[in-house]
């Protein structure tokens, strides 16, 4: 591994791990009421175009980083689908 491919994993891990706290906030409350619907469904869009770049250029810091977010920042659209009050 080199030096670029290492700031950008750890780049994509501070980008990714601040999902943490919202996704664990949202839980915690049972409410999604302050979390925009167009924001995340247009996020988790970009984040599978990232992926699928990431993908396509074999990029492993692009394809874990956008993996995992795209994992959190779906978990928190469904959570804003499921508790709409």
């Amino acid at each position: 591994m080199n030096t670029i491919q290492l700031l950008g994993l750890v780049a994509g891990s501070c980008t990714t791990a601040a999902f943490i706290p919202q996704v664990v906030k949202t839980w915690k409350s049972r409410s999604a009421k302050d979390l925009s619907l167009g924001m995340f469904s247009i996020f988790c869009t970009g984040v599978l175009l990232w992926l699928a770049y990431g993908l396509l250029i074999m990029d492993i810091p692009v394809i874990i980083a956008n993996m995992v977010t795209l994992v959190l920042a779906s978990f928190l659209l469904v959570l804003k689908l499921r508790w709409k009050h």
